[in-house]
């Protein structure tokens, strides 16, 4: 557990209800303080939910804290059972609630006698893993519940008895706040039906608890983002024999790579059935060279004149290890630096991105991704929310490629980051963040950025005023975000006083009359 005013990844708990609130009539219930349960509020803003979310919280006060939490926690629960009749009701403490070493555990066995919805209590460790972590071990842990009730007859037998007729998959780890997620699994749909593969499951966004029984029917498992449903992957493959593919369908190259796979195991599953080998090289050929404009973009005189530029790349470790390999082998960019806050999944990520970069940081400290993007000063920036801040302060232009994000990464249009379509997405924001780039030098040569007010009757930069040696080393010491409305704001003054050259004292007086 750590504390810090930004954390790219958040507390375990939200890793917790961010699955519960995935799955249909599903309920978790936080055992938390007044102030840990923004959950709701943040889940409606961003994924712009029309339903309330099925989350509530079992409040810990001083009257709990006097004499006890488990009447309380046992009776939010069969409330919860009696008002909603979900299947499933997860409770899980926040980071804060854990430091009370609460027997939980017993509370949800109290309630599951009683509760007619199956109750589980989320076996997460609060003080060693994070969010990402936490909803991995979260959905693994509601599969294991589901399919360990099966019986283990059942379990045992040959698996190919159970499987779907005609080859059919599973898609692991598309749940709510996911960076570009639901975009993401439609893109997959698509790709999915031109293969002529059914998907026999999505877990756990939109995926019934009831219905991971027949998990063990797909032919494989499909991982899109190694972050969460790794876990799940590997349970079902030591416990079902199902194979699964962890790799990124994102960029071309990897795309091919994706559906070779895709092919591998299909045709090794029906060496003892009556289906067809298939043959996927074909289409390959033509979504690379038809659908994917980012192949032919990336032989374009536009695309060239990228070739060479700095850029640092930081994200998690599927997103950023997966761009990076883009820029580099595709687009021709140079990688000066490529990181992860994914620290316990470092040496994945090291072995992905080697050769591909100058450098790679790994880190969950956003401070230090700042002084090394500060040290480095590259052309763009392609990383999360906090290094879009980063590049603001810096003047240097950033694609935001990575959870943690604002609202404006949470598109209506479509935007996938996968698939082929995804390519193209990919290429627009590389292309446009140093294209932009571009275009601020180009605004700051003929007058800046701020047009609500003309401060003279010509396009002339030249505006006739005087900064004396002393008020040019006190502007030359403002943060550049905010230089140029400062310039603006104390020249506007000096021309309303009739004021030619323009002093420390003009400055400090424009602030004050400005309020900037």
């Amino acid at each position: 557990m750590k504390l810090a005013y930004w954390m790219y990844a958040g507390p375990a708990h939200i890793g917790t209800l961010r699955v519960a609130s995935s799955f249909k009539n599903v309920h978790a219930i936080m055992h938390a303080p007044l102030g840990d349960d923004y959950f709701n509020v943040m889940r409606s803003m961003l994924e712009r939910e029309r339903d309330f979310t099925a989350a509530s919280a079992s409040i810990v006060d001083r009257h709990v804290l006097a004499h006890g939490s488990q009447e309380r926690v046992v009776d939010n629960i069969l409330r919860k059972d009696k008002e909603e009749r979900p299947d499933l009701i997860i409770l899980t403490p926040t980071c804060t609630s854990s430091i009370l070493q609460e027997d939980l555990q017993n509370f949800v066995y109290r309630a599951s006698i009683i509760s007619d919805s199956n109750v589980i209590f989320a076996d997460v460790d609060h003080y060693q893993v994070n969010e990402i972590q936490a909803a991995d071990r979260t959905l693994e842990q509601v599969v294991r519940y589901y399919l360990d009730r099966l019986d283990r007859c059942y379990r045992q037998e040959k698996l190919d008895q159970f499987l779907t007729n005609a080859p059919s998959v599973n898609i692991i780890g598309i749940f709510t706040l996911g960076f570009h997620n639901q975009h993401d699994c439609r893109e997959l749909r698509r790709l999915l039906r031109d293969l002529d593969i059914g998907i026999n499951q999505i877990i756990p966004e939109g995926g019934s608890v009831e219905d991971l029984k027949n998990l063990p029917k797909a032919w494989f498992n499909i991982i899109p983002y190694r972050e969460v449903g790794l876990m799940t992957a590997m349970y079902l493959n030591k416990e079902y024999g199902m194979p699964y593919i962890s790799t990124a369908p994102m960029g071309a190259v990897d795309m091919a790579e994706w559906i070779r796979q895709i092919q591998k195991n299909v045709n090794t599953l029906t060496l003892s059935s009556s289906i067809k080998r298939v043959d996927y090289e074909h289409y390959i050929d033509g979504q690379t060279r038809f659908v994917s404009q980012a192949a032919w973009f990336s032989r374009s005189i536009d695309c060239q004149n990228l070739t060479g530029k700095e850029t640092v790349v930081f994200g998690d470790a599927t997103h950023a290890a997966s761009i990076t390999k883009i820029l580099a082998r595709e687009m021709g960019i140079r990688v000066s630096c490529s990181g992860t806050y994914c620290k316990h999944d470092a040496e994945w990520f090291k072995e992905q991105i080697q050769g591909f970069c100058d450098e790679i940081l790994i880190t969950d400290d956003h401070a230090e991704v700042g002084d090394m993007i500060a040290q480095m000063e590259p052309s763009a920036i392609f990383g999360t929310q906090m290094e879009r801040h980063i590049g603001k302060r810096l003047d240097i232009p950033c694609g935001v490629i990575s959870a943690p994000v604002h609202i404006q990464n949470f598109p209506l249009g479509y935007r996938p980051f996968l698939g082929y379509e995804g390519t193209n997405q990919i290429a627009d924001l590389v292309y446009n963040s140093f294209a932009l780039g571009m275009e601020d030098h180009l605004l700051d040569i003929f007058g800046g950025h701020d047009t609500k007010e003309v401060i003279t009757k010509s396009l002339s930069t030249d505006t006739g005023l005087i900064w004396n040696p002393e008020s040019r080393l006190e502007l030359s010491k403002i943060p550049r975000f905010v230089r140029e409305k400062v310039k603006i704001n104390t020249e506007k003054l000096a021309r309303q006083k009739g004021i030619e050259t323009i002093t420390v004292e003009v400055m400090y007086a424009a602030k004050e009359a400005f309020n900037s």
